[in-house]
């Protein structure tokens, strides 16, 4: 995928939690109960920041590997389906079988967060600070 493509992702997603966030504070509060607020805040929580991270990621595209890149914004991007995506689906639902799909995210996140702390530790020398 394209760089640009990359960034709007980023873009749509981060927007996505504000207005998801903006729903779940004035939309869902007196239809959920608290628990089930605090599970889809928890969602928009890691959408939002997996979102910007993805933006910080295309702002050092240019400075780590393309496989690299790949391999972590994938990983971000799947983190955030289904990590937040079933813990949407778990508050607003009674799709409780959805409850063994959170834990790949959070997993997905972690692969996308250790690929890049290993692949910049990894990259050339010659890269350090401009």
């Amino acid at each position: 995928m394209k760089l640009n493509h990359w960034i709007s992702i980023a873009a749509l997603g981060a927007g996505l939690a504000v207005g998801l966030g903006a729903f779940a504070a004035h939309g869902l509060k007196p239809v959920l109960s608290d628990y089930q607020l605090a599970i889809f805040k928890t969602g928009v929580n890691y959408q939002m920041w997996h979102s910007l991270a993805l933006l910080g990621l295309c702002a050092l595209a240019s400075r780590i590997s393309t496989r690299l890149f790949n391999w972590v914004a994938w990983a971000w991007l799947v983190g955030v389906i289904c990590f937040s995506g079933s813990l949407y689906l778990l508050a607003l639902t009674d799709m409780h079988w959805l409850g063994p799909i959170t834990p790949v995210g959070g997993v997905s996140f972690l692969i996308g967060w250790g690929g890049l702390a290993v692949g910049a530790w990894r990259t050339n020398a010659s890269l350090s600070s401009p």
